[in-house]
């Protein structure tokens, strides 16, 4: 009697352990997957069109990641082997989701400030008081821009910065979106060295404005024998306070949280697209020259911070086959279509590749407004119509035809 009742217990904990979610899921591996992949590009496509469905987007990558890590498949040779991309990218995509890694970098924000100090700092040169006055303000930019032509009398040519004021086409500054006026200073480095080239970029308050723009940021980027460069980014904040002087502190260290960095550099630094006629032509060599300066830079690495391979292929990175499948070979033939050629560029061997997360204002801007892709001449309908198409193929999750990014979460790009 007593063996029958331990028999028939052994029996219903098989049941039960059968019927848990981690036990279902991993006897059908395949379902469970193509519904989260589904389920996740879906969200993302939403989240991209709209901040609004961001909530519902991070609930459903929460929801995947804790399956991967309640059902332990990251250790899970037989699921890994299987869908490593899979899970490698829901656990890169969700960095940003855990508690102090508001950069989306795999060691804590505190750690990445305090391991990357040298490279984020703003120049000594750059806190001057007298400076600082005259940058905050449109009227007084003119005094900023005096004092740094001084100091670059002062410096050997290689050491020389580069500067320019203009309108941004697209962002505003991180504590003001309707704010777009900014100042840009290359600061030369050395990489023989190990000092970045590090890009300053000061917020400037518009004429007549009352309150007035805090943020400076700071992109530095070191270049290695291998024609790729690590990038590194910090936010900072101005303090006004009246009969103080001005003080510049990180977003992060003043608990205004920070930014996804990666989210809108994929390519590291950005080019400078000013909006026409915002850059005075005394200045134009300068834009000229930090955008050729961009370009040497090569391909964009993080360090040990982020491996952005794990995010997969960017926009435009279909096959001509994929694409007469999904918009028809007429299509393919249009000069639309012969524009469909971001990745010729931005692919994760020269100047990054654009996938999910980005910055919907960064890619919208850039392809809408005439910057992008370089050497295609399109009416504004046409840029409209690629713009709809990019963003179509890389997020469709048709089951005969999968997009890109669900393409590289099943495994079937590579």
């Amino acid at each position: 009697m007593r063996l029958s009742a331990i028999v028939f217990c052994l029996f219903v904990l098989a049941n039960v352990a059968q019927g848990s979610p981690c036990a279902r899921l991993k006897s059908q591996p395949e379902a469970w997957v193509n519904a989260k992949v589904d389920a996740f590009v879906s969200a993302a496509r939403a989240a991209y069109q709209s901040d609004n469905a961001l909530p519902a987007y991070e609930k459903v990558l929460d929801g995947i990641t804790a399956s991967i890590r309640q059902c332990k498949l990251a250790e899970d040779d037989t699921f890994r082997s299987r869908y490593g991309v899979f899970v490698e990218y829901m656990q890169a995509a969700a960095l940003d989701r855990h508690p102090n890694h508001e950069l989306g970098f795999v060691v804590p924000d505190e750690q990445y400030f305090a391991e990357t100090r040298q490279y984020v700092e703003i120049p000594e040169f750059l806190m001057d008081q007298n400076f600082l006055q005259a940058v905050s303000r449109y009227e007084t930019l003119g005094r900023a821009k005096s004092f740094l032509r001084q100091l670059n009398s002062r410096r050997e040519t290689s050491e020389k910065l580069i500067f320019f004021s203009y309108t941004s086409r697209h962002l505003g500054t991180p504590d003001n979106d309707d704010s777009y006026r900014r100042l840009l200073i290359v600061v030369p480095g050395n990489a023989e060295k190990g000092v970045p080239d590090k890009w300053v970029q000061f917020g400037v308050t518009d004429p007549a404005a009352r309150v007035r723009v805090r943020n400076v940021s700071v992109v530095s980027a070191l270049p290695g024998a291998d024609r790729t460069s690590n990038i590194y980014f910090k936010d900072s904040f101005r303090t006004y306070r009246r009969g103080h002087p001005i003080t510049i502190a990180g977003r992060w260290e003043l608990g205004e949280h920070d930014d996804n960095c990666v989210q809108c550099h994929k390519s590291g630094i950005l080019p400078i697209f000013p909006v026409a006629g915002s850059v005075d032509p005394a200045e134009q060599e300068a834009l000229l020259a930090v955008n050729q300066r961009f370009l040497t830079y090569g391909s964009p690495r993080f360090g040990s911070y982020l491996d952005e391979r794990k995010f997969g292929p960017g926009l435009s990175s279909a096959s001509l086959e994929v694409r007469e499948q999904r918009f028809g070979k007429s299509f393919t033939e249009s000069s639309v279509a012969k524009a469909m050629t971001c990745d010729a560029c931005h692919n994760h061997e020269r100047l990054g590749a654009l996938n999910w997360p980005v910055d919907r204002v960064v890619i919208s801007s850039f392809v809408t407004g005439g910057q992008m892709p370089l050497g295609h001449q399109l009416k504004v309908s046409e840029r409209r119509e690629l713009y709809n198409k990019l963003i179509q193929e890389y997020f469709a999750t048709d089951k005969a035809n999968p997009g890109i990014l669900k393409s590289w979460l099943l495994s079937k790009l590579q």
